[in-house]
Order: C-alpha cells, then structure tokens, then sequence
C-alpha cells in the first residue's frame, strides 16, 4: 500500500492523527474519539472526531482492532508519523551521561560495544543490538608467564596499547627459558603485523628452516598465534542484550507474538542481514513491522545507526528492537547519539 503523503491531510485529519498516535504510542491502547475531545489542543466534538478517525481509517492510517475499541495506527501509519510528523526530542543530560559513562575507553572494543548495548537497552526499555566490526589487531608485543608445570598465560599486546591475556596449555616440559625465548622472537619478528600475516610469516618461517627457535619454543609461539586466532574467529558479530524488556505487558498479552521475537533474536544470522542493510547509508535507520520480512509476524520495530572506525568508515551498526509501539521521537536521537559516541571511541 502506498503511504498517503502528509500535505493530502487537511489541519483537522493532522490533528487528530497526531493526537491518536502520540496516545497510543503512550499507552499502547487503542484510543477512542470521546478521550481525543477531551484533549485542550483540540475543540472538536467525539462525533466530529469520530468522522475523522473513519477517513483515516478508509486511507489505511488507522484500524480498529475490535468493534467500539478504539482506533490505533498500523504500521503505514506508523511510518507516516516517523517521517513527516514526529519531533524527535533529544537525549537528555542524564541520558548521554549514562550512554557516555557506559562506554570505556580502556579495555577490549568488545566490552565498550556490550556495555554501550546493555545502557542503550536500559534506557530505551528494548532489546539494544550492536553488531561488533571485524578487527585484526596490529602486534606490538608477547610475553609467556608460567602459571605452573603445564599452564601458561600468553599476552598480547596491540600497537594501540590494548592488552589481552589468555591461558595456553603447555606441552611437557616446558622450561621458563623456552617460553621467554618463544617470547623475544615473536615481539621481534611480528611486531607491526596482524594475526594473519604473523601466522604465515611463522609458517614461511619454519618451512625454510631459516628459524633459530628450538622445538619447543617454536611450538609455543605457533600455539600463542592458534590461541589468539582462534578466538578473535569465534567473536560475536552480534551482541544483543535486554531481551527481558520484549517480554512487557503487551507482550505477554501476545505469547506467540513475544515467542516470535525471542526467536528470530536467537537467529542472529537474519539479525546481522537487516542490520547490514544499515551499513550502507550514514543516518539511522527505522523498520517498522512488515516492512521487513523477518518481523512480520512478530510487529516489531529496529531503530539502527551506523557508527564509524578511525578512517572514517562505517564498521558497525548499533540500535535497539522494541514493539512497534515504542517512543520513536525519545528512542531515535538515543539510538544517533549513541552511534556518535562509539564512533568517538573508535577514533
């Protein structure tokens, strides 16, 4: 269905869609033409509005869900009232410090994104998503520091000072010399390079015999380049917290429709489609419903902004995914200044 432009509403038809949309986005509660007339900013009578509501409804901007129910939008409706007549309000100061204070700026990219996540679903009241960009940190240092006979901790650290630790498995005796030696050799030979190209560096390295490692030694530094590989294949791409808000009181009116969301939230694969379709432009993106196949049973909502690296470039989206009666004109400048404050962080 083709959305009705907004300049083909005359004042009167404005005023009273307006007015039904900002109530139920309020309550989440069909509204009825005698609690319209009942509002200061409008003088007209339930009768008057009655006739209003049913032209808007002829016109595919409101359903009734039930007889003498009231009237609610759909989701045409819905996307009429984002982009020709909502007023988006800004984040309050509380807000953006609670976004700001969220986000750390010492620590793995991974933490920052979850923690911006969590607060972003916090304050929002749904589910806040973010998907993690793919990263190959650029090497600076290693080190080995014995734990005991069979365990050691392996410690990277990135050309931008980031420093993470993990435990490696030694093979039997294995001395504190060997692991110190595995150590000098990768800081001097992969220092500068990522996981990648340190990984087949080592591999042209012992393939040519050209190495001055003994076996042990050697085994431990291809070990410490497995460990830290293997992890960073295994990250998430997609870090979704809050889903505890989607189960409200609208919601467990509706247990298929709530069960639906859950579901295509454990799916992350369709998640990580939609959002990728947000990579490609530079302002935040709305999905309401149906527009997107993969809530049409469920009717909900995606809010998503890109946010960008260092270069500039966009390597991730973050937002939330709510019920498709969520406060678009609070949620959405949440959701922008979040994006600008990760993209901060990246820089």
């Amino acid at each position: 269905m083709s959305i009705t432009p907004i300049s083909e509403l005359n004042d009167r038809a404005r005023d009273v869609f307006r007015l039904v949309v900002e109530s139920y986005l309020g309550t989440g509660m069909p509204v009825g033409s005698r609690t319209i007339s009942k509002m200061a900013s409008l003088s007209l009578s339930p009768a008057s509005i009655r006739n209003v509501m049913q032209d808007l409804e002829e016109l595919g901007l409101l359903a009734a869900p039930h007889t003498s129910a009231g009237r609610m939008p759909t989701e045409t409706g819905l996307r009429l009232f984002v982009d020709g007549m909502m007023q988006a309000a800004e984040p309050s100061a509380e807000e953006r410090r609670a976004i700001e204070a969220g986000i750390s700026e010492s620590g793995p990219i991974e933490e920052a994104l979850s923690a911006a996540t969590a607060t972003l679903s916090g304050l929002s009241a749904c589910a806040g998503i973010v998907m993690v960009p793919k990263r190959e940190p650029v090497l600076r240092q290693f080190g080995f520091v014995p734990l005991n006979a069979r365990q050691a901790l392996a410690v990277l650290v990135g050309q931008d000072g980031s420093v993470e630790n993990r435990v490696l498995d030694l093979p039997e005796g294995v001395s504190p010399i060997a692991l110190n030696e595995a150590a000098n050799f990768m800081s001097a030979r992969f220092g500068g390079l990522t996981l990648r190209q340190a990984g087949e560096a080592l591999t042209r390295e012992m393939e040519a015999e050209r190495h001055a490692l003994d076996n042990s030694a050697r085994d431990l530094a291809a070990r410490g380049l497995a460990i830290w590989s293997h992890d960073a294949d295994d990250r998430p791409v997609l870090i979704v917290r809050g889903q505890s808000h989607l189960l409200d009181d609208g919601a467990a009116a509706d247990l298929e429709r709530a069960r639906q969301l859950l579901e295509q939230l454990e799916g992350k694969q369709e998640i990580l489609d939609l959002l990728r379709g947000a990579l490609a432009g530079s302002a935040t993106k709305i999905f309401i419903g149906s527009e997107n196949k993969l809530f049409s049973l469920s009717g909900s909502s995606v809010i998503a902004a890109p946010y960008r690296g260092a270069d500039g470039r966009v390597v991730g989206v973050v937002g939330v995914i709510g019920p498709t009666r969520l406060n678009y004109a609070r949620v959405i400048p949440m959701v922008d200044f979040t994006a600008q404050t990760l993209s901060r962080l990246m820089r």
